[in-house]
């Protein structure tokens, strides 16, 4: 197949023309304190599976509006001391699935979270957490629930429970506050870009194939779906496209990335026709930190690196955290 969209030289300079809103910060800090402020209690029971090398504990925290979110924790058994800590958010469609499906983070010495994801976990992989909350009419996925106004939009409550799940673990026992990173793939690691750019607590961010990134962009370049899901509604509402950008640009990764503190490590498949490469060079050119890096693989589509770049991570994590 043809490259979909920009290739080197121009992928690589490419800036998105995205403005941050001049209340962006501010929103956020609200919805954040506002989500704290709700309060909540944190459940973490003993999982029972037939894993001898790490620990399992099932989590449940109080996420966005106080609703219960799940995820899973696994710590090595075999450990002293205090661990960094790695949370991982999850692509699109999918769910914390189970225990033993990612045991890498653990088994290199890192207390491992994946977060569930509120109102999926049935597309490629189970989930355990409900959006309970309503919204406006919108196309079947999530990508245009709410989207009429920021507040309401689907991916305030996940962005903010992806706070909320640091929030829930800082002061465990075998966790060292200090070390925290966030890593996910496509809409993981939108996520993971989300909340390095809303929690200063962050101190690695490693986005993968990032969704979410450079939104007036992706419609028009992206060959699949979810991008597609915004087009689609506003072939319909044919007289909201500006209050439909408006609300996004409150939940755009090169906004996120703008205001970021934490190094980090991106990744891009130039040949990805659902997460377009530029889209992805804009948020990265937009970070704001100088110790960033991104690893580009030329010639796969959106599964980008895989355990290439799972390789890549652990050895870039390591070199900072020193697990």
């Amino acid at each position: 197949m043809p490259f979909p969209d920009l290739i080197q030289p121009e992928l690589g300079a490419y800036s998105s023309s995205v403005e941050t809103p001049g209340d962006f910060a501010a929103f956020w800090a609200q919805t954040i304190a506002e989500a704290r402020g709700i309060g909540g209690t944190v459940s973490l029971v003993r999982a029972e599976t037939s894993l001898r090398a790490v620990e399992v504990c099932d989590v449940t925290f109080p996420g966005f509006g106080g609703h219960p979110v799940k995820g899973w924790l696994v710590l090595p058994t075999q450990r002293s001391g205090k661990l960094p800590l790695v949370v991982q958010y999850v692509g699109y469609g999918g769910g914390r699935g189970f225990p033993h499906e990612q045991l890498h983070w653990a088994a290199s010495g890192y207390a491992y979270f994946r977060m569930d994801t509120r109102g999926q976990g049935s597309g490629w992989s189970t989930g355990a957490t409900a959006d309970p909350v309503g919204s406006t009419a919108s196309l079947p996925g999530v990508m245009t629930k709410g989207v009429l106004d920021k507040a309401d939009y689907y991916y305030r409550r996940v962005f903010t429970d992806g706070v909320r799940a640091i929030d829930a673990l800082v002061a465990h026992a075998a966790i060292d506050a200090e070390r925290i990173a966030v890593c996910g793939g496509s809409q993981g690691g939108g996520i993971a870009l989300a909340v390095a750019g809303i929690d200063p607590r962050v101190k690695a961010a490693m986005p993968d194939v990032p969704f979410l990134c450079d939104f007036p962009r992706a419609v028009q370049k992206a060959g699949r779906d979810p991008y597609g899901e915004i087009v689609r509604f506003l072939a319909q509402h044919r007289d909201k496209k500006a209050q439909v950008f408006e609300t996004l640009r409150y939940f755009d990764g090169v906004c996120f990335a703008r205001q970021a503190k934490a190094p980090s490590l991106f990744s891009v498949a130039v040949m990805d026709d659902i997460c377009p490469p530029s889209t992805v060079y804009g948020a990265f050119n937009a970070y704001a930190v100088a110790d960033k890096s991104i690893v580009e693989y030329e010639f796969n589509n959106h599964e980008g690196g895989g355990p290439f770049q799972e390789r890549a991570q652990m050895d870039w994590l390591g070199a900072r955290f020193k697990p």
